[in-house]
């Protein structure tokens, strides 16, 4: 959840400039969309919806003004019947240093406990039933590490940085961090980040352990987590909004009833005209023409 966890940090956090643009961005087929949002960038390329965090003067750092916008921005995509999948991206310097500690620091117990603080943060990002695929670049750190873990698929450029540093600042991960993270890497590896804060993952170590699927060139990363977005939009978009519900689900189930629960939506797929034309496809040898009926 937080930003500047170094001198080093700090200072990088003075200098930057605008955002990078992304070479991909510029050359693909794009369109920007919510041109009136202020932290966020939200584009569509075919059937994909790109998201790029926007703060470049603080590393990307999560606020609720950034969240409002992310949330506003996944539910439009997720709405829209012309998108298929989400990539959600930050600048080359930082997917996302943290939460803004300045936004924070003065809030007590009483009001942080009342007004929920950080229940809207992941709102929305939850509740999107079409994919989302985070491209992390650069920092992934508190915060950002727990958006990126939000999604369902990371690709890390090889310069990527993950951990969740909150323990130095005395508090601890307030978005799923102490969650997610341990389903990712495990136990031992998760205590070890989250209680010594000093313990960031490099993107190979994260490819390693299993908490990213794969690591890029940091300008092919991008590019990478969009081919694979335009792949899954190809699909029949109820079939992979019922497997993408699936897999979630086998967090909190126990086995017998996660399998109960894929096997009832495995077969209600079969109400659906996508799994006629996909099998009769399949039968006759040509590439299937999913409607999303």
């Amino acid at each position: 959840m937080l930003r500047a966890f170094s001198s080093r940090f700090a200072k990088t956090s003075s200098i930057v400039g605008l955002v990078p643009k992304t070479p991909l961005l510029t050359q693909i087929r794009t369109y920007t969309v919510n041109g009136d949002h202020k932290y966020i960038i939200t584009e569509i390329n075919d059937k994909v919806g790109i998201i790029r965090l926007n703060r470049p003067k603080a590393l990307n750092a999560l606020n609720n003004d950034l969240f409002t916008e992310l949330n506003e921005s996944l539910k439009s995509l997720d709405s829209n019947d012309q998108i298929g999948a989400v990539v959600l991206t930050g600048s080359d310097r930082a997917f996302a240093a943290g939460a803004d500690i300045k936004e924070m620091q003065s809030k007590n117990m009483v009001e942080s406990y009342t007004k929920e603080l950080l229940g809207h943060w992941t709102e929305q990002i939850l509740k999107t039933k079409k994919p989302i695929i985070a491209a992390v670049n650069g920092y992934a750190l508190g915060g950002g590490c727990e958006l990126a873990m939000m999604c369902d698929i990371i690709y890390a450029g090889e310069k990527a940085v993950f951990g969740q540093p909150e323990i130095t600042i005395g508090t601890i991960p307030g978005a799923g961090g102490t969650q997610r993270l341990v389903r990712a890497v495990g136990k031992s590896k998760a205590m070890e980040i989250i209680l010594t804060g000093k313990v960031n993952l490099t993107a190979q170590e994260a490819s390693d352990l299993g908490l990213v699927s794969g690591v890029y060139q940091a300008d092919k990363v991008v590019e990478k987590a969009i081919e694979t977005a335009k792949i899954i939009s190809s699909k029949s978009m109820p079939a992979v909004m019922m497997a993408k519900e699936a897999v979630n689900s086998s967090f909190e189930m126990p086995l017998s009833a996660g399998l109960l629960f894929e096997r009832r939506l495995f077969q209600t797929t079969f109400g659906t005209k996508d799994q006629k034309e996909g099998m009769a496809a399949f039968s006759e040898k040509r590439a299937p023409n999913f409607t999303n009926e």
